[in-house]
């Protein structure tokens, strides 16, 4: 998967569950938005859903640092290479 294709899906995902729209990449979610810690346990299982594959605790611990698009999409992509 490319890095294109999981920033299209975090944006529609973005714009479909939590109503976010054309977002910078690099916006802080929580500032921005008022992206909260529910909106990110939320999104955790998003995520989960996205990579087929539950979380680890430390990769959850590691997700709670997640603050723009841009970490979220480094973040899949690193789960993504432990996994294969």
């Amino acid at each position: 998967m490319t890095r294109e294709e999981i920033i299209d899906k975090i944006l529609e995902l973005l714009k479909d569950e939590f109503e976010i729209v054309n977002p910078d990449l690099d916006d802080n979610l929580t500032e921005k938005y008022e992206f909260d810690s529910i909106d990110a346990i939320a999104l955790l299982e998003y995520v989960e859903d996205f990579i087929a594959s539950p979380l680890t605790q430390e990769e959850k611990k590691q997700a709670m640092e997640i603050r723009s698009i841009n970490h979220i999409c480094d973040f899949i992509e690193d789960v993504l290479k432990k996994r294969k």
